[in-house]
């Protein structure tokens, strides 16, 4: 549970979309917050007119040793972090076949790698204080795969399972987990932030093809509100019982229903090959 008596959050990725208006709406509140970017220059603004409760600073979730030096900085000045949100990551579009070896690994080091590594540099604190919440930004992409995007999905899927077992692992010590998924919103992500792969192949034009022209037409153009959401992912921070899960946005949650649907077809269709894999019975 996290603690709600003036919460220290520790906010990845600020300089846009979620952990920007995430980091602002914080502060508003009177809290205090751990505003941080690559580039600090882009967090200034959010942290300055609110004096000694925010501390802007810069950070590469993929280089451990500025990960290190926040943590050390976020326990210097205000004595604890009480909720850790995960935010920095970026997309990358590109049919499996398309896809680069390096701009795939890097993506890796950035939305898991990176995200455990500061999960684990916080964990100990959270720890000792018996509270705390950690925030992994995933999306409807953790949940429901589309083409062009399998290397993206393929880390929000680990996020998940990660977050999973972490949330087992952490409930007993007073800390909670939350998963956040958000569907298509007005951030950089389809914009600036995502990369694409410069191999392309024609056989994928209607496939993987297509879905890179619809999502560069979509950006800018989302339901997606990111201070809405911003605000219900504190809501549910503030909540009794925080989910483990929480959808933002129809879409995501119209994604998310369908594809349950299509998993339990699949499971209800094949229960008695399913079943047959096991041992027979043993008679008594």
């Amino acid at each position: 549970m996290m603690n709600r008596d003036n919460p220290v959050w520790l906010i990845t990725g600020c300089s846009t979309g979620f952990g920007r208006e995430l980091a602002k709406l914080v502060l508003e509140r009177g809290w205090r917050a751990v505003v941080t970017a690559r580039d600090v220059s882009k967090v200034k603004d959010i942290a300055e007119p609110h004096g000694e409760r925010a501390l802007a600073l810069p950070l590469d979730v993929t280089n451990r040793a500025q990960i290190e030096e926040v943590v050390a900085q976020a326990k210097q000045r205000f004595g604890r972090i009480d909720a850790l949100v995960n935010n920095a990551g970026y997309g990358y579009l590109a049919a499996i076949e398309e896809g680069e070896d390096d701009e795939v690994r890097a993506m890796f080091e950035t939305n898991v790698f990176g995200l455990i590594d500061i999960t684990k540099a916080v964990l100990p604190i959270m720890r000792e204080q018996r509270s705390g919440l950690i925030v992994n930004v995933s999306s409807i992409g953790g949940v429901a795969s589309f083409a062009a995007t399998g290397y993206y999905h393929a880390t929000k899927y680990a996020v998940e399972g990660l977050s999973e077992s972490l949330a087992l692992e952490v409930k007993p010590l007073g800390i909670g987990v939350l998963i956040v998924e958000p569907g298509p919103f007005r951030t950089n992500w389809a914009g600036p932030s995502i990369k694409q792969s410069a191999t392309v192949i024609d056989d994928y034009a209607g496939t993987a093809g297509e879905r890179r022209q619809q999502t560069e037409a979509r950006s800018g153009k989302q339901a997606g509100d990111p201070v809405r959401a911003a605000q219900a992912i504190i809501d549910a921070a503030l909540s009794e019982q925080p989910p483990l899960r929480l959808l933002l946005g129809k879409i995501a949650l119209d994604l998310a229903y369908k594809k349950l649907d299509f998993m339990r077809g699949d499971f209800d269709a094949w229960k008695a090959t399913t079943e047959g894999a096991d041992y027979p019975a043993e008679s008594a």
